[in-house]
């Protein structure tokens, strides 16, 4: 008896101790005050192993004792989903007079970590090392490759814990940056100092910290895209051989109108100075992700040097420029957060995104990277994709904008059936849609330019960032147009059903029809894509391999049984070949019989028959009556 007492004593005991050690693990980090963090912060990054993608970070945080809770950024802005890489951060050994101090990752917050600072100390140094995803790895911005032999792509938010309880604002930071020898760098940071390749950078608040990405290389080209302006503005370029990075004089005159147009569009800019930070090779990420006065552009090594990859990457760094006046300066309030673990909220990113994304397209034309012949090339690609998503029955415009952080990064499959992203490209039909209203109601007299010189034109200069609603967007346009946008905007952004409900480019002056021949764009996507959009007959995407990207849901493929994921092994009788279907596919037109496909799922072959005769489709814009309002938005501004 005596000893079940004592059993019971000494389990109550390690039951307490048990429940004090699972509260200390997660502990609520303090809310963000808006007031100045005492002391400044500095890294050191060292990126001499860059090439073996490891980045090496050295962080100093002056603190005091207690309590602690250190963050390592999850939102990052631009990327609207919780999509900080903190999976790729190791080795964190955070050091206190020398002495290594434990720390607890919380429970529920795995982006946050809690310490106990001990009497006495006043700095805590952290060590650890950001280990970059190799080639082909990570399906995300920061979680993707971002470093080869021959150069560098870093974002700060990779290599920096911050204290809670503050505005990231009102945090302060030095950067150093080491790179390897010879190499060269691009960034929006501004220099203090040099010694060979160690670069101290001006101290700058963690927001604009976070918000500076640096690019770095032994093959770099730096041009100037605004000669003789008080404001610069530059293009620099990192790839893996220096044929790569260079411009011919053709095309550095079309970036150099990119910035003229840009201006004329706004009216007023908000920078000091701007940087695009251009990355051109095969073995990282190919994506954009906006700052304010950079961007961060990764492209496939061959973008200067072949024309089909110009011509169907062109808009990438005007959408990324418009995004520093629309994204950065004005940016929705649901997105705007005091501090990088704060949950953001994605409900007008058909303004945020979608809008870029309209304006891209303009300013890729405006600027002769594109003809007006590709650029509705461009709108008919995008018109027949979103005419085309069998998603709308059920999932609104609305609804893609929402879900965002859910469907940022998912799987190109079913994708016309799950719609993830259509903020973007249903967005440009959107803003189309306003744009040619306001010119049908004013007589020509107005357009959304207007829009963009009274809602972005303000603070000539200011890089602060002032927040908008919905109706601050629907007050604007009744500014420049009085109309219920209020009601035109909802009827689109909430519609569910089979129609598309933009009409942009029938009273833009033009239609949208089919036929069994390519344009420019989808001509260069498949040669570059090494696939074939059959979306708009058979109703599938398939690679060269014969692999399916996508079934249009209740199609012929969905109806004959193909979903995404099989491969294609024969076709009638022969072996696949993306020819091989187009041909098929023209053949059945003219036949009764089906379109016999031998199909592979997994381990399991089946034989299916697809009852299509309708041929080969293709989306055109052709003209149609009223007046080429397309034609008039698309002209340069003088």
């Amino acid at each position: 008896m005596r000893f079940s007492l004592i059993a019971a004593a000494v389990m109550a005991a390690c039951s307490l101790s048990a429940t004090a050690f699972a509260q200390s693990e997660s502990t609520d980090a303090p809310p963000p005050v808006d007031q100045p963090y005492a002391g400044m912060l500095t890294v050191n990054v060292d990126l001499t192993d860059a090439g073996k993608r490891i980045f090496r970070s050295h962080e100093s945080i002056p603190v005091k004792p207690g309590a602690l809770t250190l963050f390592y950024p999850k939102w990052i802005p631009g990327e609207h989903a919780p999509s900080g890489p903190v999976q790729n951060v190791s080795g964190l050994i955070i050091r206190a007079d020398g002495k290594q101090l434990p720390w607890r990752r919380d429970l529920r917050e795995m982006f946050a970590i809690h310490l106990h600072v001990p009497q006495g100390v006043s700095q805590l140094d952290l060590e650890f090392q950001f280990l970059s995803p190799g080639d082909g790895e990570g399906s995300n911005f920061g979680a993707s490759a971002s470093a080869t032999p021959d150069l560098v792509d870093m974002e700060f938010n990779q290599v920096a814990f911050y204290p809670a309880g503050y505005y990231t604002r009102q945090i302060q930071i030095q950067p150093t940056v080491q790179l390897p020898v010879g190499w060269k760098f691009g960034s929006a940071l501004e220099v203090d100092n040099q010694s060979g390749n160690t670069i101290h950078f001006k101290p700058l608040s963690f927001n604009n910290f976070v918000d500076s990405p640096l690019i770095a290389g032994a093959n770099f080209n730096r041009v100037d895209l605004d000669p003789g302006a008080n404001v610069p503005v530059h293009l620099n370029v990192v790839g893996d051989a220096a044929k790569d990075v260079k411009l011919t004089d053709k095309q550095l005159e079309q970036q150099r109108n990119v910035v003229k147009q840009t201006n004329l569009l706004f009216g007023a800019h908000h920078y000091n100075h701007y940087d695009f930070l251009l990355t051109l090779s095969d073995h990282t990420g190919h994506f954009g992700l906006e700052h304010h006065q950079s961007s961060d552009d990764r492209l496939p090594a061959n973008f200067f040097t072949d024309d089909d990859m110009h011509l169907l990457a062109a808009s990438l760094m005007p959408h990324e420029f418009v995004h520093s006046w629309n994204g950065k300066f004005r940016r929705p309030a649901d997105l705007w957060t005091a501090n990088f673990n704060t949950p953001m909220q994605d409900d007008l990113l058909w303004v945020y995104e979608g809008l870029t994304d309209y304006w891209c397209g303009i300013l890729t034309a405006r600027a002769g990277l594109w003809t007006p012949d590709q650029y509705r090339d461009s709108m008919a690609n995008i018109a027949a994709e979103m005419t085309y998503r069998t998603g709308r029955s059920w999932r609104s415009l609305q609804d893609t904008a929402d879900a965002a952080p859910l469907t940022y990064y998912g799987s190109e499959s079913w994708i016309n059936w799950i719609r993830d992203t259509d903020f973007y490209p249903e967005g440009q039909l959107l803003w189309l849609d306003v744009d040619t209203k306001i010119r049908e109601l004013s007589g020509g007299k107005h357009s959304l330019d207007d829009f963009a010189h009274a809602f972005y034109g303000m603070d000539n200069g200011s890089y602060v960032t002032k927040t908008y609603s919905f109706d601050d967007v629907v007050s604007t346009l009744n500014q420049v147009q009085p109309f219920d946008w209020a009601k035109f905007l909802h009827d689109r952004l909430d519609y569910t059903g089979a129609e598309l409900p933009e009409h942009g480019i029938e009273r833009g002056g033009w239609k949208l029809v089919f036929n069994g021949t390519q344009n420019a764009e989808e001509k260069a996507g498949e040669g570059v894509r090494h696939g074939a959009n059959l979306a708009y007959s058979i109703g599938l995407v398939v690679n060269q391999s014969g692999r399916i990207g996508d079934v249009q849901w209740n199609g012929p493929a969905f109806q004959a049984g193909l979903v995404p994921g099989l491969t294609v092994v024969a076709v009638n009788g022969r072996d696949f070949s993306t020819d091989a279907l187009k041909d098929a596919i023209t053949a059945a037109k003219s036949s009764q019989a089906p379109i016999e496909l031998l199909v592979k799922n997994v381990d399991v072959y089946s034989t299916v028959k697809v009852d299509y005769h309708g041929g080969l489709r293709y989306p055109h814009l052709v003209r149609a009556d009223g007046k080429d309002l397309i034609g008039a938005i698309v002209a340069p501004r003088k």
